[in-house]
């Protein structure tokens, strides 16, 4: 199949709206943090949470695919490239967390009021819970894997030009090398990021949940932007019902994921019964908040797993973007249950800065990865194995 595509040049509007959009959003985000610091920073962190874990996974992700050295998926690879090199901007994007910690992290300020054993635990935390190594650690967590989906991209475009064989060798050894200190960086930051939020409490899993999470939504994000990617020099045109058939597929897969490890997490828990495990649960589990876990059982697992058994619409593009759309929902509203109840265990809470963090840090997200798109192919268009991926046929 001759692919005849041009360098794309087009979205320039799209680009500068979603920028506009976000760098307002970012300046009302930060003057809320002027006014109300703990909640507009809690906001920030549930929109840092949710766009920073799809970068990270879309990384995973792109690792995973040369891992495997899977030939079927090469049509797609460029997208999950862009998403991949828009992690690098979270080293910005970190500022306000790093300088709001105090606002966020009970760690850093421990109330007087705390008991005997609970400050004796903090400082035994210490050496790993401080301000400087928490900063250091989380900076190495976004460059490493700014410099993996980086070089992986970099490598990509260098073979549009060169037509080097060897590219997808070094792509394939360099992503499968990276891949367990990306994957452990991911649970790390999981920790760090959102568990920390009460220190005194901990689960082994939960960097597990976060990249399920992420991971399920990386894939759905995927297929939102191979739906939309159709028209002059853009790459969705060449994307089969096969493809979009795997895609329906890793959803299906990593749906039911989510839910085995969701489940074994409150299990653990709940049979052990130790009590420097349960307060989690006992505040998710009561009033408002149990709501929410209800609705999370039957919109991140129930209803996107009984559509994703239908083999016609994992092979629809555009009902399945519905369905992927309905994820991106539901993961915001995960993440929301893992954060929010740190602020307001009391009930459901909701600050205006929820609003502009998300579409300020989703906004200039979107522009980067635009930004980044712009002057290249939307497909390796001589990766060595194109032809094959675009004559892909299910086994």
């Amino acid at each position: 199949m001759k692919v005849d595509l041009q360098k794309f040049d087009g979205a320039r509007s799209l680009m500068t709206g979603a920028g506009a959009v976000g760098v307002l959003g970012i300046a009302a985000t930060l003057a809320g943090v002027a006014s109300d610091p703990r909640p507009a920073l809690f906001s920030y962190l549930w929109a840092f949470a949710y766009w920073g874990g799809i970068a990270l996974a879309s990384v995973v992700l792109l690792q995973i695919f040369h891992a495997v050295r899977a030939k079927w998926m090469v049509v797609l690879r460029r997208a999950l490239e862009i998403m991949a090199v828009t992690v690098i901007l979270f080293l910005i994007l970190f500022i306000p967390i790093a300088t709001g910690m105090k606002h966020l992290y009970s760690w850093v300020e421990p109330r007087a009021d705390l008991s005997r054993e609970a400050l004796a635990l903090l400082r035994h935390k210490e050496p790993y819970l401080n301000t400087t190594f928490f900063i250091v650690r989380s900076v190495f967590y976004v460059l490493l894997a700014g410099v993996v989906s980086q070089r992986l991209f970099g490598w990509s475009i260098k073979q549009d030009t060169t037509g080097d064989v060897q590219l997808t060798a070094r792509q394939r050894r360099f992503g499968t090398g990276a891949l367990p200190f990306i994957a452990l960086s991911f649970s790390f930051a999981a920790f760090d990021w959102l568990m920390s939020l009460e220190p005194l409490w901990f689960s082994t899993i939960y960097g597990i949940y976060f990249f399920a999470g992420s991971f399920l939504s990386t894939i759905s994000f995927l297929v939102i932007l191979t739906d939309r990617a159709r028209g002059k020099n853009l790459y969705g045109d060449l994307v089969t019902d096969e493809h979009v058939h795997n895609l329906g597929k890793l959803m299906l897969a990593f749906t039911a994921f989510w839910g085995y490890i969701g489940f074994s997490q409150f299990m653990l828990i709940w049979i052990a019964g130790l009590p420097e495990e349960v307060p989690f649960y006992i505040v998710r589990l009561k009033g408002d908040w149990a709501a929410i876990g209800v609705f999370l059982i039957l919109g991140n697992f129930f209803i996107p797993f009984g559509a994703l058994l239908s083999r016609s619409l994992k092979r629809n593009r555009s009902r399945l973007a519905l369905v992927a759309f309905w994820i991106l929902l539901v993961h915001a509203v995960d993440l929301y249950w893992l954060i929010m109840p740190t602020l307001s265990p009391d009930g459901l809470t909701f600050h205006w800065t929820m609003v502009t963090a998300f579409f300020g840090i989703g906004g200039l997200t979107i522009a980067f990865g635009l930004w980044r798109i712009r002057g290249q192919f939307t497909v390796p268009v001589r990766d060595p194995y194109l032809a094959d991926s675009l004559a892909y046929r299910q086994p």
